[in-house]
């Protein structure tokens, strides 16, 4: 297998250089970052706070899947050329098979140093790291790209069987880098002593099933370079095949991604009716011309009808952005599974996690987005803040994959200054304006200490007099103190009223308004 990992490739796609200091952000969290950046001290993981302490002229950016899909277009493009049948696991990360390439260029290594200047090429953008790695296995080959990446070649290949050595002194944190093992599992090998990949394929692998469960054997199987193929993975008959012929050419977009999402549906209702989940799909999209574009895309989880939308949209959005990608309309949207296995399931847990009620409801919005529209339906996405309403955006349902939401690695530690749990239940779009009044009738005020002037008495909203039983603050908080035009200064109140209701309010330049309700 040959894999070419882009590092920080959400950084590329947004445009940034890489002698500039920028990065990516998820929920205020560094998941991308530039050369520059990371020279000043800008870690992934870290806080906004704390990246912008660590650079002040460190340039931000949110996390956009679109957009990285969109520019990864010409990378694939390019290494197409040499190899036409690759593998798309994520924007910045394409996998292929090495078998005949390798033999028309002479060999693994010079197959590795002729797609390297090829890729960096197609990235537009010079600096970052960039790496082709050559192993027996996907993961193997994947931790040399990665490794390869930090290199100054860029180039690693593992001789054909050497794999299992290759990995097995490495730790065995790089099995949660490739994203199939949960990072929790890593940590906990590390916790039994189990600090490298050899020490854990050191095990049985019928103890390590025993005690770990299916996640276990699969990093086991990772940590003995033996992944050429998922055990339970097999190949689909042609039946499953789904295509849509279009009557008349198509030239808009959004007409095609909601075709391709009937189809999906109509995949993903196959295999789960024979209780399988498709590993490895093939997009395949044709013009009334003749112009054919072909993907396949990969993923060890397996693709769920959005997760599919997703990537067809990624896709077309890339074909369209090429020069001279399409010449009429489109005329064919077909997909076929090319690799399937046996769904497994998720055991559901007892405290948190995803529970029933979440995949009905992930299910019912991609029914109410072919509905209304992909703009119609939304769902939140949490960014973090200190306020109710900052915790949260509204996204189109389209752009993110239902089961799989992850918040992309969103830490969900105490935000720093936020009000403790219990969050409120109902947080309106907009604060409604308020007063607080004490027994005297006159309005309660906070000083710039934090000061209250009286007891609160009566809350009014909209007109409607309430008596408040029982409060709790202020807490203040004090915002971008630094930026004149974007600081703020507020204080924070919880009442309970006479009607049972309590309120999350504020005061911001002795403007009350109410900010939450929790019951």
């Amino acid at each position: 297998m040959v894999t070419v990992w882009c590092a920080d490739w959400p950084v590329v796609a947004a445009g940034a250089a890489a002698d500039v200091p920028a990065a990516v952000l998820v929920a205020n969290r560094v998941v991308a970052r530039t050369p520059a950046a990371a020279v000043a001290g800008v870690q992934r993981g870290a806080r906004r706070r704390a990246a912008q302490g660590a650079c002040p002229e460190l340039q931000l950016h949110e996390l956009d899947r679109d957009r990285d899909g969109r520019a990864f277009e010409p990378v694939v493009r390019a290494v197409a050329e040499l190899a036409p049948r690759l593998e798309v696991g994520e924007p910045g990360w394409l996998t292929l098979l090495a078998r005949g390439p390798s033999r028309y260029f002479g060999g693994d290594q010079a197959l590795a140093e002729r797609l390297h200047p090829l890729v960096v090429a197609a990235t537009g953008s010079v600096g970052f790291g960039v790496g082709v790695g050559i192993a027996d296995g996907r993961s193997a080959s994947s931790i040399a790209a990665r490794r390869a990446a930090r290199t100054s070649s860029g180039v690693i290949v593992v001789p054909p069987g050497g794999s299992p050595d290759f990995v097995s002194p490495l730790s065995v944190g790089w099995l949660g880098e490739l994203g199939e093992i949960d990072p929790e599992l890593v940590d906990l090998f590390a916790r039994l002593g189990l600090r490298t990949c050899g020490q854990l394929a050191a095990l049985d692998g019928r103890d390590v099933l025993a005690r770990f469960g299916v996640v276990g054997q699969h990093a086991h199987r990772l940590a003995n370079g033996l992944d050429t193929r998922l055990p339970a993975a097999a190949d689909p008959p042609p039946e499953w095949c789904v295509e849509h012929p279009f009557p008349e050419p198509v030239e808009q977009l959004e007409t095609v991604v909601f075709v391709g999402k009937r189809l999906a549906d109509k995949l993903v209702a196959t295999l789960s009716g024979d209780g399988r989940v498709c590993t490895r799909l093939v997009v395949v999209v044709e013009t009334e011309h003749g112009e054919r574009n072909e993907r396949v895309w990969y993923r060890h989880s397996g693709l769920s009808a959005a997760a599919m939308v997703e990537r067809i949209r990624w896709q077309l959005e890339g074909w369209v952005a090429q020069p001279g990608g399409l010449s009429g309309g489109v005329a064919l949207v077909r997909l076929v599974p090319d690799e399937v296995r046996s769904d497994d399931g998720v055991q559901g847990g007892f405290w948190g996690g995803r529970s029933r009620a979440d995949h009905d409801a992930a299910r019912a919005i991609v029914r109410l987005s072919g509905m209304i529209g992909d703009d119609g339906a939304r769902v939140p996405e949490w960014t973090g803040g200190r306020l109710p309403a900052d915790r949260f955006r509204w996204v189109p349902a389209a752009t993110v994959d239902l089961d799989d939401r992850d918040d992309g690695g969103a830490d969900r530690r105490p935000w720093p200054g936020a009000l403790p749990p219990p969050s409120p239940m109902v947080v309106p779009p907009v604060p409604v304006p308020a007063e607080l009044h004490d027994r005297a009738g006159q309005p309660v005020m906070v000083s710039g200490r934090g000061e209250v002037t009286a007891a609160p008495a009566v809350l009014i909203v909209a007109g409607s007099r309430q008596r408040v039983t029982g409060w709790a603050g202020p807490w203040p908080v004090e915002e971008r103190w630094w930026s004149t035009g974007r600081s703020r200064r507020m204080a924070r109140f919880q009442v309970v009223t006479e009607q049972g209701a309590a309120h999350l309010i504020g005061v911001e330049q002795q403007r009350w308004s109410v900010l939450a309700t929790y019951s």
